[in-house]
């Protein structure tokens, strides 16, 4: 049986870092040039698009080749490597260094102690860590950050959006961009200044840590709408789906599927998780190869496969609340429910990222590769890759509600699911 993971990472907060000692080891030209040729070549042969969306592939060798062959260090050689697969627009062929980690069922990160996100044009402060640094300076959501280490924070945001090249919509790209803003070194100091609601302009420095991001099923009521939050597909989280449906979630009146922070996962997962509001053996769209032959096409199912715990079938009205990070297997799932017309979707644009990866690929350095070698449609026969969903109904952020720490989307939701329970 295939078990095929559909996850895009660049949307979490995180950042890669290279360990000194590899940033300063020497390699050969043909040792720099094994790396970019065997990159080059799986695209090559396994990439899902022969025609590589228009792109002539062996002028792109015969253009990166040569600054391949120069990089001084390894950090140089994957950025050549990265400007090359970014011409393919597409945010799942990407590469990792030999000491870029990152575990998407126990993401790692590094931060300082604040996220931001684009909001009217500027980076906003949209939640604080309680105890953090940040914190303790006086950082607060709904702050704009002005500037970082001295740059203008837009200039820094234009630069981030420039190396996200490669991203499948300018949304994701944009996304990125604004994740990556605080880059940089774990340990390394920060200066940042910002922008309260009073107007003052503020300044601190900030250090670089590590934070892991909790991906657990978070469940909660509010009277008797039930709650579900979770970030990634996953057996686990599928089995917790099911313990809640018979449990906290019982007997409620409409759920709320929360996917905002949802970047995919797997496919099986969330094929379970669909199980529950649909009837068995509907089709949830179909992965095809590069000679357009469908290779996987996941099914709801009566039984779960890797569990004992039944699939409890959900009646009760949805709603999914989604956003630009909401990606992949997240994005499959709101297709179908979306197409069944068995959810309402609320929030913004998915971000039309959704390609599939068979296996990871080792580097002759140890470093990864990942291409996508399978397009994706829906049962519905619509491609999502480079679109997107749109929510049925669009809910934005805006600085006051987040100063407020006002969910107008959840908010929203709620209202929809109660005012349907007393019809």
């Amino acid at each position: 049986m295939k078990r095929l993971c559909l996850f895009f990472v660049s949307l979490l907060p995180f950042t890669f870092f290279l360990l000194p000692s590899l940033a300063v080891r020497s390699a050969t030209s043909d040792s720099r040039l094994a790396v970019f040729d065997d990159v080059w070549e799986t695209v090559r042969e396994r990439y899902y698009d022969p025609t590589f969306h228009g792109l002539d592939w062996e002028m792109e060798r015969d253009r990166f080749r040569p600054l391949a062959a120069s990089a001084q260090t390894p950090a140089e050689l994957y950025g050549v490597i990265r400007s090359m697969l970014s011409d393919l627009k597409d945010a799942h062929t990407r590469v990792f260094a030999p000491d870029e980690r990152f575990d998407w069922q126990h993401p790692r990160f590094i931060s300082v102690g604040i996220s931001v996100r684009e909001v009217g044009g500027a980076p906003v402060v949209v939640s604080v860590e309680q105890g953090s640094d940040a914190e303790r300076e006086g950082v607060r959501t709904g702050d704009v950050v002005t500037k970082i280490d001295g740059e203008d924070a837009l200039d820094v945001f234009a630069r981030r959006l420039k190396e996200q090249a490669g991203s499948s919509t300018l949304a994701t790209a944009r996304v990125q961009a604004m994740a990556k803003l605080f880059d940089g070194k774990r340990d390394a100091a920060l200066n940042i200044s910002w922008i309260g609601f009073d107007g003052k302009e503020r300044a601190a420095t900030l250090k670089r840590e590590w934070h892991e991001r909790n991906t657990n099923l978070r469940v909660r009521r509010v009277g008797k709408v039930g709650i579900v939050e979770f970030d990634v597909f996953t057996q686990a989280s599928a089995v917790d789906f099911m313990r809640a449906l018979m449990g906290r979630l019982r007997n409620v009146r409409g759920l709320v599927i929360d996917l905002r922070n949802n970047g995919g996962g797997e496919a099986d997962a969330m094929a379970e998780v669909a199980s529950a509001f649909l009837a068995p053996g509907k089709s949830l769209g179909r992965f095809t190869d590069r000679s357009h032959s469908i290779e996987f096409e996941p099914h709801t199912r009566a039984n779960m496969l890797y569990a004992a715990e039944t699939i409890e079938n959900v009646r009760a009205p949805v709603v999914i609340l989604t956003s630009e990070r909401t990606s992949s297997a997240a994005e499959i799932f709101v297709a179908a429910m979306k197409d069944a017309r068995r959810a309402f979707i609320i929030g913004q644009t998915t971000c039309g990222c959704v390609l599939a990866i068979r296996r990871r690929h080792i580097l002759p350095d140890g470093g990864e590769l990942d291409v996508s070698e399978m397009d994706y449609f829906t049962a519905e026969g619509k491609r999502l890759e480079g679109e997107g969903l749109a929510p049925d109904l669009s809910v934005t952020l805006n600085r006051q509600d987040i100063r407020a720490r006002r969910d107008r989307a959840m908010e929203s939701a709620i209202e929809r699911l109660t005012s349907a329970s007393r019809n």
